[in-house]
């Protein structure tokens, strides 16, 4: 029944996301057939809105079945106690696990939660970027360490990297209500794990910056630019 609730709900984003949004969507590596169906590990660049799932469209009804039954995905704490928005997500991503940012067991609890069915989802910033380009804090925008000790538990399926355009000329964060009829843009790019793994070498600590420090250049280079006349 909960596979099924989560189905609906990811469906019914999706069908919005088409009649309100255009979609913009390209790959820009080369890429299997059906590569979302091929992927283990789904990364989300770009972190600026709670709207995001909007970029649903870009999948297929079917892959939203196939998600509804086997996603794994981190979610932040501060988000989930949300009475609004933290039921919306638990509804529609039946396995998501509440992780914090202190140093505490919540992370390795998590990591220690992914099977080989999962497929598992992930925004690496780990916190939202404001109109200033900042997270509220004011801090740099940053990739985190924590999608390389994802990458490192996986030997076996793709990685595919979504680069977000940006939500903050549809409803950025503080704005309750989206702006309708407006572009969204993504980029995708496609990795076999064994083989991204493999073009790092060093010490464990080594690899996981070096893996990170590639993520942040991919960040800074691949998003798409979003134009749109008001």
């Amino acid at each position: 029944m909960r596979r099924i609730i989560a189905f609906l709900l990811l469906a019914t984003v999706k069908t919005v996301s088409h009649v309100f949004f255009r979609g913009n969507f390209k790959w820009i590596t080369k890429h299997p057939e059906k590569p979302f169906k091929k992927a283990r590990l789904i990364v989300f660049l770009n972190h600026t809105s709670l709207y995001e799932p909007i970029y649903l469209q870009a999948v297929s009804y079917d892959f939203l079945w196939h998600l509804a039954g086997n996603a794994n995905v981190p979610g932040a704490d501060i988000t989930l106690k949300r009475p609004i928005v933290g039921t919306f997500w638990k509804l529609m991503v039946p396995n998501i696990a509440s992780v914090t940012r202190k140093k505490d067991s919540s992370w390795s609890t998590y990591l220690n939660s992914i099977r080989p069915e999962s497929i598992v989802m992930i925004a690496p910033e780990g916190r939202m970027k404001r109109l200033n380009g900042l997270d509220k804090r004011g801090k740099p925008m940053t990739v985190q360490g924590g999608v390389a000790d994802i990458i490192e538990s996986m030997n076996e399926g793709g990685m595919v990297l979504c680069f977000s355009g940006g939500l903050h000329h549809i409803q950025s964060p503080g704005q309750h209500f989206p702006k309708l009829f407006r572009p969204i843009s993504m980029n995708f790019a496609y990795f076999n794990l064994k083989e991204y793994k493999s073009s790092f070498t060093g010490s464990p600590r080594e690899k996981k910056l070096s893996m990170v420090q590639d993520l942040q250049r991919r960040l800074e280079n691949d998003c798409p630019t979003v134009t749109w006349n008001k």
